[in-house]
């Protein structure tokens, strides 16, 4: 369902509660604001998202991507300081199939903005992942630096931590016919 035709609904119900309890009929009046109120939330705060959010918590991906799918063209569905959201969740959905292929994903979400310095982080932090699947260290690097100084919360310092070692151990390997051999 459109946005606008979610706060088109919203202030008709609201207008109706108004209405019920203008005319006296006050427990209508108050259930029907409350209706109109969860349909108002609504439109800040879109039920798919939500769920699929609940989803990936219990680390069920396959239900979190059914859900996400759900929103068929996400400018029209989404508040706009959603969009950025809707990209993150997709890009940790695809980053567990095919993480080279979540990049765009974080990306994007990074240029709509995000308000929540934890999920600037996270998608940093993704970013610099991937980065490193591709054996560009120095972009890696500079993830990485910008996930610790969006990591308000030290929410992620223990994967940035973990990381940057395993960035150490690139620098010890060396490149041998398509396979990889650590240096003594």
């Amino acid at each position: 369902m459109s946005n606008i035709v979610r706060l088109v609904i919203a202030c008709a119900v609201l207008g109706a509660a108004i209405v019920m309890s203008v005319f006296g009929l006050w427990g209508w009046g108050i259930l029907v604001f409350l209706i109109g109120g969860l349909v108002l939330l609504t439109f800040f705060l879109n039920e798919n998202m939500l769920i699929a959010q609940y989803f990936l918590r219990k680390e069920d991906t396959t239900k979190a991507e059914e859900w996400l799918l759900k929103i068929t063209d996400y400018e029209k569905q989404l508040y706009k300081a959603q969009h950025g959201y809707y990209n993150l969740l997709m890009g940790l959905i695809e980053s567990r199939k095919a993480p080279l292929k979540s990049e765009k994903y974080f990306k994007k979400a990074l240029t709509l903005g995000m308000k929540m310095s934890h999920n600037i982080a996270l998608a940093k932090l993704s970013l610099a992942g991937i980065s490193m699947a591709k054996r560009n260290k120095r972009e890696a690097q500079m993830y990485l630096q910008e996930a610790s100084k969006a990591d308000t919360n030290k929410m992620l310092t223990e994967q940035i931590k973990m990381m940057k070692g395993q960035m150490a151990q690139m620098d010890k390997q060396q490149v041998v016919r398509g396979g990889y051999r650590q240096q003594f």
